[in-house]
C-alpha cells in the first residue's frame, strides 16, 4: 500500500525534491500504486490521458505508431521520472504508448490533479516541464543524428544513451539494465535489423560489446564513444 511507503524514499526524486515530509505524505495519500509485468502496457497512444505517473522502479519503453501503422521505439524512461504527463503538453490524449521494458512499479494520480500539484508544491511544475524539455531535446538530437550521421555513429549513440539512462556495472562492462532486442536498436537508430546485427557482430569480435538473448553489455565504452564521434 502507498500509505506504508516511507516519505524519505522519495526525497531525492525530482518532483518531491523541494518538499517537506508532510507535503510528500499528502501527495502519496492521493496516489495509486501498481506493479506491471515486463511487456505490460501502462497506457496507449491516442487514449484519453486520465492519469499521470511516477516510475518508482523499472524502465518504460515509449513507442510511437507511424502513419503506415508500424510501431517505433522512441525512447526509454528510467526510474525516478514522471511520464504520461499529457497535461504539461496541454494534450487530452497520450502522444505515445508506454510499455514496461522490465517489471515496473508506478505511482499515478488523476490528471485533474496536475494543475493543483503544480500550483501548490514548490518545484513540481518545474520538474514536469524540465522533463518535457529533456525529452523534446532527446528527440531533436535523434532527428539531427538521422540527418547528419553515418549508421555506425547512430547505433553507437543509441547504445551509449541506453547505458547512460539505465546501465548497470557488471564484471565485463556496463550492461543495458533491461531486455532490449536488435529490432529495438534498429528502430531507435533509424536503420535496418540486418545492419544492426552485422555491426553488433563485428563489434563483438572487436571486444566493444557482448550480447546474449535480449541483453547487451558495452565492454569498451571509450571505443564506442569514438565510433559515435565518427573517429
Amino acid at each position: 500500500m502507498v500509505g506504508k511507503l516511507d516519505e524519505s524514499l522519495l526525497r531525492d526524486v525530482g518532483p518531491f525534491r523541494r518538499l517537506d515530509r508532510a507535503q510528500i505524505r499528502e501527495i502519496l495519500d492521493l496516489a495509486t500504486p501498481r506493479r506491471f509485468d515486463e511487456g505490460a502496457t501502462v497506457f496507449r497512444e491516442g487514449h484519453d490521458a486520465d492519469r499521470f505517473y511516477l516510475l518508482m522502479d523499472g524502465v518504460i519503453r515509449v513507442v510511437r505508431t507511424t502513419a503506415g501503422g508500424e510501431t517505433v521505439t522512441a525512447l526509454h524512461i528510467p526510474s525516478g521520472q514522471l511520464f504520461g504527463i499529457a497535461q504539461a503538453l496541454r494534450r487530452e490524449t497520450y502522444p505515445a504508448t508506454a510499455l514496461c521494458a522490465r517489471e515496473s512499479l508506478t505511482l499515478s494520480w488523476p490528471m485533474g490533479l496536475w494543475d493543483r500539484f503544480s500550483a501548490r508544491y514548490d518545484g513540481f511544475a518545474e520538474e514536469g516541464y524540465k522533463t518535457v524539455g529533456t525529452r523534446v531535446g532527446e528527440m531533436n538530437t535523434r532527428i539531427v543524428e538521422l540527418a547528419t550521421q553515418q549508421v555506425e555513429q547512430r547505433i553507437a549513440g543509441t547504445l551509449l544513451r541506453l547505458i547512460n539512462q539505465a546501465g548497470r556495472k557488471v564484471e565485463d562492462g556496463i550492461e543495458v539494465g533491461f531486455p532490449v532486442t536488435r529490432q529495438d536498436i534498429s528502430e531507435m537508430a533509424g536503420t535496418t535489423l540486418h545492419t544492426v546485427s552485422r555491426l553488433l557482430s563485428a563489434w563483438e569480435k572487436q571486444g566493444i560489446v557482448s550480447s546474449r538473448r535480449r541483453h547487451i553489455t558495452v565492454t569498451d565504452p571509450h571505443r564506442l564513444v569514438l565510433i559515435g564521434e565518427g573517429r
